[in-house]
Parts: structure tokens; sequence; C-alpha cells
């Protein structure tokens, strides 16, 4: 991801605001998904986080 880069959460569809704070745009959390990339919000990623480190699909997130 490079500063001016366009970035939406997967799951709930937020921007990243890139020229917002520096710390919040540092916790969005990158992943491959099927060798697609995704990105989430620091919201949704603490929301899923037990989800994400057990590698669960995202069909399971609810």
């Amino acid at each position: 991801m490079t500063a001016h880069e366009t970035v939406n959460c997967a799951r709930c569809g937020l921007s990243r605001d890139p020229e917002g704070d520096p710390a919040r745009n540092l916790a969005w959390v990158a992943e491959r998904d099927r060798g697609v990339l995704r990105w989430l919000c620091p919201d949704c990623a603490r929301a899923h986080v037990r989800d994400i480190e057990g590698k669960l699909p995202t069909e399971y997130w609810s």
C-alpha cells in the first residue's frame, strides 16, 4: 500500500484516509484470502482478531 493508494475495508467498506492519523493508517490489516489481497480497518480487525488468528474463513465472521 502506498501513502495515497485508495484502500477500503473488506468488511464494512470504510475508506482509509491517506491524510488522516498516521497511527490509525498503520493499524489497517492486510490479508490474502484465496490469492486476493484484502484490507480490514482497525475496528473490523479488532472485532475479528480471533477469527483472523484462527484462520477461519471469512464466511464464519458474523
